[in-house]
């Protein structure tokens, strides 16, 4: 089986590596030829771009920012689409919007191929050890063809039906991750404010009931006052952004991913974009201290 892969970033580089190591033969593309240096040493073949991919390859996985730039490696210049040919599969790993997500496999059925949502949870760690949760949208049959390499990148797979519920289920994933973040944040800033031994309260506190994969995972990172991203701020914005957008549809009120959105709207637009998540924090510990829903206060001097 041939495989294809554009995007070879935090997330991408990781999982085209499990790839490799899996026996696959990979063709990949990047908007920075630079980044493909780690995947090319381990025995990938670049190419000049995705149409060129495309051709090469039975199937092609893309990994990419956000719909624009899907939408812009799908169907653009000597995007993926010029390079296709009847039966072959795209699969998109990329967080993007659900709707924008089932238009692009309805385009791509009429080149008679197929195109599967699978966006991951488990950040660069899960990437590196082959253990992300993959939540996939789109036809069984073509699911059941791509499942090998799912296998070889992650050990929690589902497939959630039609195109779009991928994507879908990556958002309510993503509702919750930020609310726990949240829930970390403010927590360990009370810690500090208490004046409290902070690396003893996370110990007992991650131990009980208030356990989280964020406390495991990121808040001894916050202690350590490393905010290198496994996932950026301005990635975590844009899914809770297009959370609200799908919220939009249904009419309904969830105040938590409101505040959340806003939150991490308030992080990125602060200059935290490019930090991990557990740089919410920041924004208690630094710059603000109260939130009414709509504004930040800053912090009064002491």
């Amino acid at each position: 089986m041939k495989v294809g892969f554009i995007g070879l970033g935090i997330m991408g580089q990781p999982m085209s590596q499990r790839l490799l190591q899996a026996g696959f033969h990979l063709t990949v593309y990047n908007r920075t030829a630079k980044k493909a240096e780690k995947v090319l040493t381990s025995g990938a073949k670049w190419v000049d771009s995705p149409a060129v991919v495309a051709a090469a390859s039975d199937i092609v996985i893309m990994m990419l920012p956000d719909t624009p730039e899907v939408e812009a490696v799908l169907f653009g210049k000597n995007g993926v689409s010029a390079g296709l040919s009847a039966g072959k599969i795209v699969v998109d790993m990329s967080t993007i919007s659900p709707e924008a997500t089932v238009q692009f496999a309805a385009r791509l059925r009429e080149q008679n191929c197929e195109m599967l949502d699978a966006p991951v949870s488990g950040g660069e760690n899960g990437a590196m050890a082959g253990t992300l949760t993959i939540m996939v949208g789109g036809d069984e049959k073509t699911f059941q063809k791509c499942l090998p390499l799912f296998q070889a990148m992650g050990k929690n797979i589902a497939h959630l039906g039609a195109n779009g519920n991928g994507q879908r289920t990556k958002l309510v994933n993503q509702m919750i991750c930020a609310l726990h973040i949240l829930a970390m944040s403010e927590g360990l800033h009370l810690a500090e404010a208490l004046e409290l031994n902070s690396e003893k309260v996370l110990q007992v506190v991650s131990s009980g009931a208030a356990g989280s994969w964020m406390l495991n995972h990121l808040a001894p990172r916050i202690l350590q006052n490393d905010f290198t991203p496994g996932f950026m701020i301005k990635l975590q914005q844009k899914d809770l952004r297009l959370a609200n957008e799908l919220i939009k549809t249904l009419g309904e009120n969830f105040p938590g991913t409101a505040l959340t959105y806003s939150l991490f709207t308030k992080a990125a637009e602060s200059g935290l974009g490019e930090q991990g998540t557990q740089g919410l924090i920041k924004l208690f510990r630094n710059q603000y201290n109260q939130f009414d829903g709509k504004s930040f206060a800053p912090r009064k001097p002491t």
